[in-house]
């Protein structure tokens, strides 16, 4: 009696093997709905206007401005740029606060906004 192998790798050939992804899918929809469950959300408030919050400052109220290429500082229309050293400039925390920042990298140009009440040379310093 001769074992016919032809017919048999034939056979296993034809066979295809069946995947169900139903219960791939169910498995997948338990843990995103166990997550959605148990994660908590809060609501972020609109005040911080996109700046982080710092709690200690270290006595300092200037933060410096570092950028590339950095030449020309111009606060309220006054060119401060002789406040540059090495490519970065200090801007009092009340202009970040309360004032505006206009950053252009590719010009290398710097242009600041006081708060109302504040002058050109109190909003910037000098490298510390």
């Amino acid at each position: 009696m001769t074992i016919d192998t032809r017919a048999y790798k034939n056979k296993l050939r034809s066979k295809q093997a069946r995947i169900s992804l139903v219960p791939l899918i169910d498995v997948i929809f338990t843990i995103l709905i166990f997550l959605m469950v148990t994660s908590s959300f809060q609501a972020v408030s609109d005040s911080a206007g996109g700046k982080p919050e710092v709690s200690d400052t270290s006595g300092s109220e200037y933060y410096l401005i570092p950028m590339s290429g950095l030449h020309t500082v111009t606060v309220n229309g006054v060119n401060m740029s002789s406040y540059i050293r090495n490519s970065a400039i200090a801007v009092h925390t009340n202009v970040i606060d309360q004032g505006e920042i206009t950053i252009k990298p590719k010009e290398g140009l710097i242009t600041i906004v006081t708060p109302p009440g504040m002058s050109p040379e109190e909003a910037v310093s000098t490298q510390q």
